[in-house]
């Protein structure tokens, strides 16, 4: 939990970084992870072939949880969007695949690291072909990460081919992905790593990480580096365009409208009062446009005036913050008054 939260906020909003959007995370540990994460009912353990120690075949109540009280609980308490991820790693894998195969509308995107796809049998593994060749999964994606859980003497190529119920966990993912690979005419986006240094321990990290990236390839605003550039002077107007048009094709893919974070923009706004001037208006006043009800629109924009020697603007904008009960603009401008008469 604490991985994936730090990773979103690093990328999403530490450094100026727009390579994820910011997400709400919602983590469920389990009173009975075997029940709760396991689709089929089994009696005997695969491994071992004694008396599996534990209930199971509770996946199908534990996702009617999370579809009927949990995501309800979640919108009605907090700021969501109907945008979704599902995360989950080992039986949480499993989990996730069979939200895939039944609730291909619960979520947008399925992220399943190591999956236990050996359970009953690998019988549930021969029902997942409904995920292969259902038509029902236009616009989502699937990213699936595979740890090395090889033995010293075999090779990702040769386990392919292995009969040992021993390497059976890893095989059974390879089939997987490959199947889904090799038809995609479901529309479903997908990709898959192995992950030859990094155990069924330490697989999560990683792959949530690439599988964010893989996912979101369409919301980095990697273009505005060239504003950045001290020997580029492109127009304002052009800064503006492309951000407006950046956030039109990230609406499209999330399904919502979706303005320019406020912050960010003020962020950007202030980096460049100091050498393009030009930018931080242009930024600023693009803010006040999305964001009127907002107090701190106006303040930065009182800055930006200030910082262009306009005092008198400068004044209007803090007066509209202190009538919006700012604090810092209503001591900005008592300030700014006083100096001016």
């Amino acid at each position: 939990f604490h991985s994936v939260t730090g990773m979103i906020k690093q990328l999403s909003t530490v450094n100026g970084n727009t390579k994820v959007p910011e997400m709400i995370v919602v983590g469920i540990p389990n009173t009975n992870r075997g029940r709760d994460l396991s689709p089929t009912q089994v009696d005997i353990d695969f491994f071992t072939g004694d008396s599996l120690p534990f209930a199971s075949g509770g996946g199908d109540k534990f996702l009617d949880f999370i579809e009927k009280e949990l995501i309800p609980h979640v919108e009605k308490n907090s700021p969501t969007t109907p945008y979704r991820t599902f995360i989950g790693h080992s039986f949480g894998g499993l989990s996730v695949l069979d939200a895939l195969k039944t609730r291909p509308d619960l979520f947008n995107n399925y992220i399943a690291i190591d999956p236990s796809l050996w359970w009953d049998q690998g019988n549930y593994l021969k029902s997942l072909d409904s995920v292969v060749t259902n038509s029902q999964y236009k616009n989502k994606n699937l990213y699936v990460g595979v740890a090395n859980t090889l033995s010293k003497d075999m090779s990702f190529e040769s386990v392919q081919n292995d009969t040992a119920r021993a390497s059976f966990h890893i095989r059974s993912i390879i089939n997987f992905v490959n199947a889904m690979e090799n038809k995609q005419e479901n529309g479903l986006e997908v990709d898959w790593k192995y992950y030859k240094d990094d155990t069924h321990g330490s697989a999560p990290l990683i792959t949530t990480y690439d599988a964010f990236r893989f996912i979101f390839p369409w919301y980095d605003m990697d273009f505005l580096e060239d504003f950045y550039d001290p020997d580029m002077n492109k127009p304002a107007d052009e800064l503006i365009a492309l951000i407006k048009d950046h956030y039109v094709e990230v609406s499209e893919h999330l399904g919502y409208k979706v303005l320019p974070s406020e912050r960010f923009v003020n962020e950007m706004g202030y980096g460049f009062m100091n050498n393009k001037i030009n930018y931080s208006h242009a930024l600023l006043q693009m803010n006040v446009q999305n964001y009127p009800e907002s107090s701190n629109v106006y303040d930065s924009m009182g800055d930006c005036y200030l910082a262009e020697k306009d005092s008198v603007k400068a004044l209007e904008y803090f007066n509209k913050g202190a009538e919006m009960n700012n604090p810092f603009s209503r001591e900005k401008a008592e300030m700014l008054k006083e100096k001016l008469e």
